[in-house]
């Protein structure tokens, strides 16, 4: 649920759930009423049923099997009250209310187990996730970060959008990206990239040779996956997956030196970045942008390092597709660049704030594709 929403609704929310284990009971309760008042040919007793049955659906077993000797107590006393116990009409009700009971209680059990084991299955996704995409630092020398990432996939807090940051004897490099299609297969491609560019970011001295490594880290993934699984693969281990044959990576990877009032970064078939400057939204687009990390092989391999003004004050904002191609009702995109404009914002993390939040709006609450925003302002130079 989105937090900048409303906060009325999950205040809704949390009284309805405090409520909810009431509902048996009232229920209960109504149905014996009734029943002992109405004609002797009205017989209200087979509603009992619902009471266990509906606890069932949000609590445990334990609760499910009170809920249901209540049901029978309940029944017990409309036969006692009406006829006696030993009429035949009352004594099948309650042996078929002990029935569902019982059932209802078995079907509590096993949603109980397997909302643990849903519950354990996503705590490990969850660890797994953040140890693939690692929380960018708030500070980096003259630089302040933030991020966001906003999974497309329900309950995911990764896909396939990706981000690091990594500091060098001189500067701060970064890196974002976007790799082709959702889910695993999406996560993989990205864990690849994110991977090599820990490794190398900060040993390599210059970006063309950094986005190389990056790039034969992507067309590692395609050959370890087109052949299936190296020594010893068993029959089948040479069909190729055909999602891997078409693995590539969109990505900006970008040195920002400490003592120079500038930004160096190569585009590999990236969204531009953005800079924001006194109010203005300056678009950094490529002169020579370079394929997506993967094409190599397709495209031209030539790498094109672009290089500008980035000073005190400045804020560079790197997004994915995911942000731009996200659509209203009407099925218009995402204008970035004019909610920027019109955006107030005092640091980079109360930037993001709001353009989450906006962006989440306008898209009515689900986005399409994964979307990941990075904000990064200089600071002027001081510890």
């Amino acid at each position: 649920m989105d937090p900048h929403r409303s906060a009325f609704f999950p205040r809704l929310t949390r009284r309805g759930g405090k409520l909810l284990p009431a509902v048996p009971f009232v229920l209960i309760a109504a149905v014996t009423v009734v029943d002992v008042l109405v004609p002797p040919e009205v017989h209200l007793g087979p509603f009992l049923i619902a009471a266990p049955a509906v606890t069932a659906s949000f609590a445990g077993p334990r609760m499910t099997a009170f809920v249901g000797a209540v049901a029978v107590l309940a029944q017990s006393v409309v036969a006692v009250a009406r006829t006696s116990l030993t009429d035949l009409n009352h004594t099948y009700q309650i042996v078929a209310l002990v029935l569902i009971s019982v059932i209802a209680t078995f079907f509590a059990h096993l949603r109980e187990r397997d909302e643990g084991r849903v519950t354990r299955l996503r705590s490990i996704a969850h660890a797994a996730q953040s140890v693939v995409l690692r929380p960018l630092p708030h500070r980096a020398g003259p630089l302040r970060i933030a991020s966001v990432y906003l999974a497309a996939e329900e309950e995911a807090q990764m896909g396939g959008d990706l981000y690091a940051a990594a500091r060098t004897a001189s500067g701060t490099r970064l890196l974002i990206g976007d790799a082709r299609g959702k889910g695993l297969d999406a996560i993989s491609e990205a864990s690849l990239v994110l991977g090599a560019f820990r490794v190398t970011a900060g040993r390599e001295r210059e970006l063309p040779e950094l986005v190389r490594h990056l790039e034969a880290g992507v067309g590692s993934a395609e050959v370890n996956g087109a052949t299936g699984a190296g020594p010893g693969a068993g029959p089948g281990a040479e069909e190729v997956d055909d999602h891997t044959d078409e693995a590539f990576v969109t990505a900006v990877v970008l040195d920002i030196p400490d003592g120079e009032p500038v930004v160096r970064f190569v585009n590999c078939g990236h969204p531009p970045p953005l800079l924001l400057r006194e109010g203005r939204v300056i678009s950094l687009d490529a002169a020579g942008a370079s394929p997506p990390l993967g094409l190599s092989d397709v495209l031209s391999p030539d790498v094109t390092v672009e290089t500008f003004p980035f000073g005190v004050g400045d804020v560079l904002l790197l997004y994915t597709d995911g942000v731009v191609e996200a659509r209203d009702r009407s099925r218009a995109f995402y204008p970035l660049t004019e909610r920027l404009t019109a955006c107030a914002w005092d640091d980079p993390q109360t930037l993001l704030d709001g353009l989450r939040a906006d962006l989440q709006a306008y898209a009515g609450g689900h986005l399409g594709d994964d979307a990941a925003l990075v904000a990064v302002e200089r600071l002027a130079a001081g510890p």
